[in-house]
């Protein structure tokens, strides 16, 4: 498959590797099923879309997050009250889905460099690493994700993209977003459910994944995120060691692809 050049202003040039495979898994895939999430105070479901793409419904609220891979994606479901972005990369930051399935009033929260790519939607919260904004009774917690690998540092630079932490009712989600195992996302407490990536070389591997569960210990991890240049990260060994590691921490697996 020849790799596609796609530039970013003011940012390296990539190889498109995610628009390639999306072409080649993303047209025959199924929609995924619906998890609800059991709590006392707020109902809660997740909405597995693909790769790096989810929504979640907290109450009465419908985020997505990262959405792409086409308005299909999303036909069945409801249209969003909120979207949240991590990166600029097209994996994550899709204008044509985007389009598709909001309107240029959607609420957005994103960080800046996102905004600068999205500057037709109106109505964007940008929000640097470290910096929170709140729906209703919804908090939203920008925090970092970036490479540390000497060799990949160029992939997903520190300050650019935003994990994010989400709270309400007493819970909070955690989104890596694009990251290695970094000493915030370590230090990070109280997790209930975490959505991990593991793809190489973009992100992190299996190994350091469940090394960093074993420091933050959330309640829940989902891996996903877990196609890389070589294929699917084998996220049954990451379950086994986080077994062995951490073994508070429930994985559930769900085929993304």
């Amino acid at each position: 498959m020849q790799s596609i050049q796609k530039p970013f202003p003011g940012k390296r040039t990539i190889t498109a590797l995610v628009l390639a495979f999306s072409l080649t898994y993303c047209a025959s895939v199924e929609p995924k099923p619906k998890i609800e999430i059991p709590s006392a105070k707020t109902s809660i479901q997740i909405q597995p879309i693909f790769h790096g793409s989810l929504v979640l419904t907290i109450g009465e609220k419908t985020i997505y997050v990262d959405p792409s891979w086409g308005g299909d994606k999303y036909k069945d479901l409801k249209k969003p009250d909120l979207i949240l972005i991590t990166d600029i990369h097209p994996d994550h930051m899709d204008l044509k889905t985007l389009g598709e399935i909001a309107t240029k009033e959607t609420p957005i929260i994103a960080p800046e460099a996102v905004a600068k790519e999205a500057k037709d939607y109106v109505n964007i919260t940008r929000l640097k690493n470290g910096q929170s904004t709140s729906v209703g009774d919804i908090n939203f917690s920008a925090i970092p994700m970036y490479n540390i690998t000497k060799e990949h540092l160029d992939k997903h630079t520190k300050g650019r993209g935003n994990g994010y932490l989400i709270k309400f009712g007493g819970k909070t989600i955690y989104i890596s977003g694009d990251t290695e195992d970094i000493k915030e996302m370590r230090a990070l407490k109280n997790i209930d459910i975490a959505f991990l990536c593991m793809n190489q070389p973009y992100t992190m591997s299996v190994e350091k994944a469940a090394d960093a569960v074993k420091d933050f210990k959330p309640k829940v991890v989902y891996p996903y995120h877990y196609r890389g240049k070589d294929g699917l990260s084998d996220t049954e060994k990451f379950k086994a060691l986080v077994k062995e590691s951490s073994p508070s921490t429930e994985v559930t697996l769900i085929n993304w692809y």
